[in-house]
């Protein structure tokens, strides 16, 4: 037997049988072929060998199975009874099987039956189905061969038939939405209800017309914006959308949306124009109208009204208003073009909608000129720099204003109005040059000083200018013969030598620019003055410091290098002494400054002086003149001097200071004539308040004080001794001791010599002269001359004599002695002068203080009668006799005349 792994069949090696060594199974090998051997146990053995063929017959082993465990199928509940639904089918792997195919559950209300076909079991329907009552039938389908049975599940699922068409709540819709809404925006969901089921509800959503703002979403009926919308553009959209259902056939139903679109401020205000320009004169009053300014807003209601505001904009520093309804721009103050001839305005068009939407424009005003305005020169005063002796017709300068208004309100006229007499300089009417026409000399006039006038008519301005001239070097140096006046005041004490610069030469080039030389040519060989040869200072030799006097002249010259000069230099050196200075008084010039007294004023004072006093102008010492610092604003001048008598000599004696307060009180008019000065009445002195004792005379003196620097002049340098103003107490004439109660006889040295004969009196004598003899006392105070010469008138010039008596109280009035002096009595007065004269006018006698101010006595012939003047202090008396003076007309007599004052 021939076999091979798993074969099912064995043989009996005695029998031959052929028996089954394992299950047989038809569904897999239904037939078998295989050979058989017979062999004998011979040698060699025989064998012969058979083919067998085994057929394996079918048992009914196997059930049936069906294709798939689950099948599934839709139907449509209107279908038709009988309609095939699907078919199933089952194998079986026996031979000749009958399958047999049943509902066996899930058939509710028996809707369906099968029917074996084929092979197959075909599921119909029975009965009609209804998608109200049973969506899904769940079959099991049983397939048996008779014996066994196998099951498989079938899905019907009923679907529902579009019975239905989709409906709308409503054939119109309205809806509103804000035209600022961004794109795919969801305006709306429309819906429509379909009572269907399934794909027959399923509704798709589409328009009818194509509107490019909108689409609607098919499947949900969401209509949303696809563009912007714009409300000024379209204020409403009326769409035609259809719901259209899924099944077959399908159904649909149309309805209208109208879909509003509300206005929002999405359009700003929209002026008319891209800007505005207007003018304006610049004189016109307050809330004058410029312009008028317009926009306009697309948008409605209050999103579109506009109003017109410069807030948040440029107003020209509120120079203009907007009124906000109109639009008119207006003036709001006086404008100045000068200032601001140009505005560029921003105003702005506001909406008023929420939020409130502006647009700006630009509004350009022009500001036309009118004359308002003078020309302006660039300063208030021109300096001009001209060379001196420059060409007649030189343009020395160019003069010119500017005028801030425009056009002709700007042209400027030019014209000198001040200064230019004579003519020297021309000012070109248009241009403003200044043109010279006369020659130029610094010398004669180094400054010219002009008003000019510009003139835009009817407005002026004016400007000083100054042409000054640049010296040239055309001019020699001036030098004047000129003095060194140092007065020198020595004593231990002092040390008030000048050891500085006193002054500097008094040279004087007219040529300014030049640089002068100065040197002593001759005459300083002893080197009395030092000379600084470049600036012209000098000093005092130190050996000048002594008590010495001295006079040197000198020669002095200057030179600027190309021109040079000369002149005299006297140096006078005059010693001061207390002698001098306890001699001395202080005169009063009225209008006078110590540079103007320092030149020839000086001179002449001197020799009025010495006129006055009848000595010589030499013998007149000046030592300090000093301005009063005490009279507030007057300009008077304090001149300190003393007076050599006449004949002194050796030894020189001084006029006492009452002495010389007297005869220049009383000659004051004399020396005013001859020194063109006017002198003032003495200041009170410190004797007025009687600070002497036991009859002491009180005479004010002045004492050194300090040395002053030099006072220059152009002629003269002076040295000062300033004074200090003391007192002094004497005892009168005849009397001596410290309370002077000494008498002392003046006859005992026989004053009167040999012809005459010695009276003593009180506070004197008086000389008797004997027969035959007359003549003045020859040493001695008297108070009467005592030999008066002649005796008697004779044709000669008229003589005055006057005897005066001074006759004292038997005792004073208080304990402190009185003083007894000329000028003030405390008892008696007694006076009886005799006199003769040819003038209608005169002063006979005079006793008072040395000036006005105070009480005084004055005894004087006025018009031919004789007046005597007294005051107290509070006023002036005058008192005169009834008759005139006989033969003062006929002037051909000297009658004498007796006169008692009593």
């Amino acid at each position: 037997l021939e076999t091979g792994a798993g074969f099912p069949f064995t043989i009996n090696n005695s029998t031959g049988w052929i028996v089954v060594a394992s299950e047989l199974d038809r569904e897999a090998v239904d037939f078998y072929n295989f050979g058989v051997e017979a062999q004998d146990q011979g040698n060699p053995p025989m064998a012969s060998s058979a083919s067998v063929s085994v057929t394996i017959l079918d048992v009914n082993d196997n059930s049936p199975e069906f294709t798939q465990r689950e099948y599934s199928a839709r139907l449509n509940e209107d279908a038709a009874v009988g309609t095939s639904v699907l078919t199933v089918s089952a194998v079986d792997r026996d031979a000749n099987s009958v399958i047999t195919y049943q509902i066996s559950s899930g058939n509710t209300r028996n809707r369906f039956s099968i029917t074996s076909q084929s092979g197959g079991g075909l599921i119909s329907l029975a009965l009609p189905l209804d998608y109200k009552l049973e969506r899904q039938y769940l079959l099991t389908v049983a397939a048996s061969d008779g014996t066994r049975q196998d099951t498989a599940q079938v899905v019907v699922n009923v679907t529902d038939a579009n019975t239905h068409r989709p409906v709308f709540q409503s054939s119109h819709y309205t809806v509103n939405v804000n035209e600022d809404r961004p794109v795919g925006t969801t305006v709306v969901v429309i819906s429509a209800t379909d009572e269907d089921t399934g794909e027959n509800a399923r509704i798709t959503y589409l328009m009818e017309d194509s509107i490019p703002q909108f689409r609607i979403a098919a499947e949900t009926g969401a209509v949303t914006t696809q563009m912007e919308l714009d409300y000024e553009d379209q204020v409403s959209y009326t769409l035609a959308i259809t719901a259209r259902d899924n099944g077959i056939p399908q159904k649909s139903d149309t309805t209208y949306l109208e879909i509003l679109v509300s206005d929002v401020n999405d359009n700003a205000p929209q002026f008319l124009r891209d800007s505005y320009q207007g003018s304006v004169y610049e004189d016109v009053p307050a809330f004058t109208s410029v312009l008028q300014v317009s926009a306009t807003d697309r948008d409605s209601g209050l999103n579109g009204r506009v109003f017109y505001t410069f807030q948040g904009g440029d107003d020209g520093d509120g120079d203009f208003i907007i009124e906000s309804t109109s639009g008119i721009v207006r003036t709001l103050r006086r404008l100045d073009r000068e200032n601001v001839p140009l505005y560029a305005l921003r105003a702005f068009a506001v909406d008023k909608g929420v939020p409130a939407k502006r647009t700006p424009v630009e509004i350009q005003v022009t500001v036309l000129d009118v004359n308002d305005n003078p020309p302006v020169f660039e300063r208030d005063e021109f300096d001009i720099f001209v060379e001196e002796n420059s060409p007649i017709g030189l343009v020395v300068a160019r003069i010119t204003a500017t005028d801030p208004d425009e056009g002709t309100n700007a042209q400027i006229m030019y014209q000198i109005v001040e200064g230019n007499i004579p003519e020297v300089f021309q000012l070109d009417i248009f241009s403003g040059e200044l043109t010279a026409l006369a020659d130029l000399d610094y010398e004669s006039k180094a400054e010219y000083v002009m008003v000019v006038q510009a003139t835009s008519a009817p407005l002026v301005s004016r400007a000083t200018v100054h042409v000054r001239l640049r010296d040239a070097n055309d001019n020699s140096p001036q030098l004047k013969n000129f003095e060194i006046l140092f007065n020198n005041y020595i004593t231990n004490r002092s040390g008030s030598f000048p050891g500085g610069v006193i002054g500097r030469i008094p040279a004087h080039d007219p040529d300014v620019s030049d640089s002068l030389t100065y040197a002593f040519e001759q005459g300083n060989e002893l080197n009395l003055v030092l000379l600084d040869p470049h600036s012209g200072d000098l000093r005092l030799s130190p050996a000048l410091d002594n008590n010495r006097p001295l006079e040197a002249v000198m020669r002095v010259s200057v030179s600027d290098g190309v021109h040079s000069a000369t002149a005299q230099c006297t140096l006078r050196v005059t010693v001061i002494t207390d002698e001098m200075l306890s001699n001395s008084i202080t005169l009063r010039l009225a209008d006078m400054s110590q540079e103007r007294f320092l030149s020839p004023l000086l001179s002449r004072f001197l020799e009025g002086v010495a006129a006055v006093l009848a000595t010589p102008r030499h013998r007149v010492v000046l030592f300090n003149i000093q301005t009063d610092t005490d009279v507030g604003t007057a300009r008077i001048l304090n001149v300190s001097l003393s007076v050599l008598l006449p004949a002194s000599g050796h030894g020189a004696r001084f006029f006492s200071s009452e002495e010389l307060q007297e005869r220049l009180y009383l000659n004051r008019s004399l020396l005013a004539a001859i020194s063109a000065q006017r002198v003032l009445p003495f200041d009170d002195n410190i004797c007025l308040r009687e600070p002497c004792e036991n009859y002491m005379r009180c005479v004010s003196v002045l004492q050194f004080d300090s040395s002053a620097p030099f006072l220059a002049s152009d002629t003269i340098l002076f040295r000062p001794i300033h004074p200090v103003t003391g007192l002094r107490c004497r005892c009168p004439p005849g009397f001596t001791g410290d309370y002077c109660e000494t008498e002392i006889d003046l006859c005992y040295s026989s004053p009167c010599g040999s012809n005459g004969r010695c009276r003593s009196r009180e506070g004197g004598y008086t000389c008797e002269c004997h027969e035959d003899f007359t003549g003045e006392s020859p040493a001695g105070p008297s108070l009467v001359s005592p030999c008066p010469v002649p005796l008697r008138p004779s044709s000669s010039d008229p003589v005055l004599l006057v005897s005066i008596l001074i006759i004292p109280s038997a005792s004073s009035p208080s304990s402190t002695p009185s003083r007894l002096s000329l000028h003030h009595a405390f008892s008696q007065f007694l006076c009886s002068p005799p006199f003769a004269t040819k003038e209608r006018d005169g002063l006979l006698l005079y006793n008072g203080r040395f000036n006005e101010k105070h009480d005084f006595v004055a005894l004087e012939i006025v018009g031919e009668q004789v007046q005597l003047t007294f005051s107290a202090g509070t006023g002036t008396a005058p008192t005169a006799p009834r008759h005139g003076i006989p033969g003062i007309p006929s002037r051909a007599s000297h009658a004498w005349h007796c006169l008692a004052l009593h």
